[in-house]
């Protein structure tokens, strides 16, 4: 075999190997029956999701398959058949999909995703999942729900603090109010069994006097 032509084979296989561990999704498809038209709106769509989309010799892809560890897929390298790479997991299933439900010439085989080996009916429920951007759109509505909950929270209490420090300068102001007066009741009471005894005094002193000038007549 001429040096150039197994350098380019070799050059070709590693192209492979490359875009296979570089991709988190790789479909395998059969593109027989398809007009060029039909292959160029195909490549448009998969463009338009970041997806390449390849034709190779069956034999290169299978020494790829070999050198990666996915030889389960060599059994499906038979007839022309066209590649999907996406760094998207769900990228290529959910369009190729799409388009093999209106031009039925266009088959889904198997392909490898985030480092293992699908069949078509797996391919076929990845499709029916969103892209990067909207699987972490419904994540962050999910959890949208217990922050918001969170922060209201934390509101509430952040707008109750300055009610409550309200309320307790009000009472420790209350506090001195109810001590002095207290102090000044204390005295008051304290003075008035004074003022009852000294009201009291005088009634016993008129007895006494009238009990001397009884002495003085019994002299």
């Amino acid at each position: 075999m001429n040096q150039a032509v197994l350098s380019n084979k070799q050059a070709l296989v590693s192209e492979i190997i490359d875009k296979i561990k570089n991709s988190e999704s790789t479909v395998v498809c059969e593109y027989r029956g398809l007009s060029v038209a039909e292959v160029t709106e195909l490549r448009r769509n998969l463009r338009a999701e970041d997806v390449d989309f390849k034709v190779y010799k069956n034999t290169m892809f299978q020494r790829a398959c070999d050198e990666t560890g996915f030889e389960e897929l060599k059994e499906t390298l038979a007839g022309p058949n066209a590649f999907a790479f996406s760094k998207d997991a769900t990228a290529p299933a959910r369009v190729l999909a799409k388009f093999a439900k209106k031009h039925k010439a266009l088959v889904l085989k198997k392909g490898i995703v985030e480092g293992k080996v699908v069949d078509e009916d797996t391919i076929k429920e990845l499709s029916n999942l969103p892209n990067r951007e909207g699987m972490l759109s419904m994540l962050l509505s999910c959890l949208q729900s217990p922050i918001s909950s969170f922060a209201r929270a934390v509101q509430a209490v952040a707008d109750a603090k300055p009610a409550d420090a309200s309320a307790v300068q009000e009472v420790k102001a209350e506090e001195p109010e109810k001590k002095e007066a207290v102090e000044e009741a204390a005295p008051a009471e304290e003075a008035k069994p004074a003022e009852e005894a000294k009201e009291e005094a005088p009634a016993d002193e008129p007895k006494s006097e009238e009990a001397a000038p009884a002495e003085n007549a019994a002299e």
